[in-house]
């Protein structure tokens, strides 16, 4: 006689199949979240180690400016130097001229006129005198440009006797210091 089975077999199979289904779903979910789980810390480890050398650069940079900025103050300290350098340098070259100058003031001055002031800036000289007439002036003017240390003469200012009560002439001129060494091998 054949055999019937009773039992609710098909209801089993799918009861099974459904715990099954269900264990699958679980570990699916358990191996997704451990997966993300990786995924988030891996992606943490590197935004950290991207951060330390980020930070690691911003030091190294910071101490670049500050090298930089070192450099720039030991630029300036040496372009202050070089500047006193040129002066103290020029201040030499120009030493012997002042003693010329003065040389060639007594040397030029005629007969009849003296010198009440004199002034120098750069390589003007303001000359301001006395002489007994504009004759004397003229002279002088003819002495400056003669010298081998002065030259170009420019009368400023002549006050004639009547007008000064003094009985001379009062003058102003200005005339140039000239080096007859420059450009050439000394």
């Amino acid at each position: 006689m054949a055999q019937i089975n009773l039992l609710p077999w098909r209801e089993n199979l799918r009861k099974q199949r459904q715990r099954e289904f269900g264990v699958a779903v679980g570990g699916m979910a358990v191996i997704t979240v451990l997966l993300l789980i990786v995924g988030h810390i891996h992606i943490a480890g590197m935004i950290e180690h991207q951060n330390s050398r980020n930070s690691f650069l911003k030091k190294e940079i910071a101490a670049v400016e500050s090298k930089i900025k070192e450099i720039k103050d030991l630029e300036s300290t040496k372009a202050k130097l070089l500047a006193r350098m040129e002066v103290i340098q020029e201040l030499q070259s120009s030493r012997p001229g002042i003693v010329h100058l003065f040389d060639e003031l007594v040397k030029t001055v005629p007969e009849g006129a003296l010198l009440t002031k004199v002034e120098q800036s750069g390589k003007i000289v303001r000359i301001d005198g006395r002489a007994q007439s504009n004759a004397r002036v003229s002279a002088y003017m003819r002495n400056i440009e003669a010298s081998q240390w002065l030259g170009k003469p420019r009368l400023l200012v002549i006050e004639t006797k009547d007008k000064t009560g003094t009985g001379l002439n009062h003058f102003r001129l200005s005339a140039q210091q000239v080096n007859p060494f420059e450009g050439n091998d000394q």
